[in-house]
């Protein structure tokens, strides 16, 4: 099986980067209508394309202010402006619409799409926006993921499973997800200042009749995992690096610590 590697680094500074972890990733931002996670700016400065599903858009334009108080929002909110904003439109203020178009950003209204999640709409558009990145090398991270309703939630989950071949990170204030695919070796790299040691493998769409874990403090070991029997929920990392194998998809989670180093400039 081919090796992925996976790392964090996108908590820490642009300009401090983990020379242990020599991923070269293309990140991508999507903004959902939950609270800014603490280190939105972080992700902010990581990210080469900006887009902020529907009333994201207003979260960003309400809270993104707030990391920076001695600062006049008017500049902040200018400097923090999004490259699109897309969705079905049912969320965002008409202000806040009025102000990011004044100042250029790209407005998609796909209100004609029911189908779809914003979120889905999102990773479609910037999947589209970048046919020449390989999907390993693309990243698209997702802030305001989790919390809120838990349909909204699984319908997120649902995007990682629905664009497997793309790396996404569901985030909030206190853990990451993200999908393994069943078709690979994962070698995950932690980044143990700003994350961990709470994680948990989860098999997600089919049972897992066998995964096999290095790194953990309850390791697998060619275990059986299902809903109704053993997940490995409530584990701790180790070591700096976990490695995972497993005949089916699993969701990796590991919690993030709440440092001011996450804060972001």
């Amino acid at each position: 099986m081919e090796l992925m590697c996976h790392c964090s680094s996108f908590l820490l500074p642009p300009e401090n980067p983990n020379t242990t972890c020599s991923l070269s990733l293309k990140y991508a931002l999507v903004v959902l209508n939950q609270s800014l996670p603490r280190f939105a700016p972080l992700l902010w400065d990581h990210a080469q394309v900006r887009v902020c599903a529907d009333g994201g858009a207003n979260r960003v334009y309400d809270e993104m202010p707030l990391f920076f108080p001695h600062q006049q929002p008017s500049h902040v909110r200018t400097r923090y402006k999004p490259d699109v904003i897309k969705g079905d439109m049912d969320s965002i203020r008409t202000e806040v619409l009025d102000f990011y178009a004044k100042l250029g950003t790209k407005i998609i209204d796909e209100s004609h799409d029911q189908d779809t999640t914003d979120l889905h709409k999102c990773v479609a558009y910037i999947r589209d926006l970048t046919p020449n990145v390989d999907g390993s090398e693309l990243c698209i991270l997702v802030a305001g993921a989790l919390g809120g309703r838990f349909d909204h939630e699984i319908g997120n989950i649902n995007v990682l499973c629905r664009f497997s071949n793309t790396r996404i990170i569901l985030l909030s204030d206190d853990c990451l997800i993200h999908l393994l695919p069943k078709n690979h070796c994962h070698q995950i790299f932690i980044e143990s200042s700003v994350e961990g040691p709470h994680c948990g493998l989860i098999p997600i769409g089919m049972p897992s009749g066998s995964s096999t874990s290095t790194g953990l403090k309850w390791d697998l070991n060619d275990t059986a995992m299902s809903f109704g029997g053993l997940v490995s929920t409530s584990n701790i990392v180790k070591g700096e690096i976990v490695t995972v194998q497993s005949d089916s998809d699993l969701l990796w989670t590991i919690s993030i610590k709440k440092l001011e180093v996450l804060h972001g400039a």
